[in-house]
């Protein structure tokens, strides 16, 4: 992989692999460890979008707000507005867990579903990538 953007477009896409990856185990693991795993969720939304972004040449801030993110893949490509939704359920993850407060793990089913909506962001953006990208992060996994 010669191309820097590519090899970075790549690195993006393992990174938010590894987060559903780690979401699926802290999910079904012996003891769940949900405030985790919704975090993770909510990072491979979030690199997945960076991934992107970078495939495109569109400089991101470090932000962690979904919504700003897919805002800016809406203005590349209008699709993006197919997941907006998922913004709002995710982002919060970001933070809401991470420290001591009044809840400190969600309900099972809401890390059930933080874990399928991160998978549908990854699947989405894994589709607007080209072929190549495609068939390097499938031989990674091979």
């Amino acid at each position: 992989m010669d191309d820097p953007k590519i090899k970075e477009v790549f690195q993006w896409l393992i990174k938010a692999e590894h987060d559903i990856g780690s979401a699926r185990r802290l999910v079904s693991g012996d003891i769940p460890y949900l405030d985790t795993a919704v975090y993770h969720c909510q990072q491979a939304a979030e690199k997945s979008l960076k991934a992107y972004l970078t495939l495109k040449d569109s400089p991101f801030q470090k932000i962690h707000d979904l919504s700003f993110l897919v805002d800016q893949c809406k203005e590349l490509d209008i699709e993006f507005e197919k997941i907006m939704y998922i913004s709002s359920i995710l982002t919060p993850y970001a933070i809401a867990f991470r420290y001591p407060g009044d809840v400190i793990e969600p309900d099972p089913q809401d890390a059930d579903e933080a874990l399928r909506l991160a998978v549908e962001v990854f699947d989405f953006v894994l589709n607007k990538m080209p072929d190549y990208v495609k068939k390097v992060l499938e031989q990674k996994r091979s």
